[in-house]
């Protein structure tokens, strides 16, 4: 997953919950600039911030062994 690639899922888990940008960012302190930067995949933020952005959003981070090959889903993306 690229930074593009998961800032469209931020974005798209932040629209499913109906959390606007404004009020996300008011809660964790941020700017609005950033956060659309960042679901435009055009901006980086820190670590702990993007981890106050999954938390906040209901999901927990975890890290997965890179596969060789595409799964399903990928092929499907295509």
């Amino acid at each position: 997953m690229n930074l593009n690639e998961f800032g469209k899922e931020l974005q798209k888990h932040r629209k499913e919950q109906k959390i606007s940008q404004t009020k996300l960012c008011e809660d964790l302190n941020i700017s609005r600039a950033t956060l659309s930067s960042l679901e435009n995949g055009r901006g980086e933020i820190g670590f702990r911030k993007i981890l106050q952005i999954i938390d906040y959003l209901g999901y927990e981070f975890s890290l997965k062994e890179k596969s060789l090959f595409p799964t399903l889903e990928d092929l499907r993306d295509e």
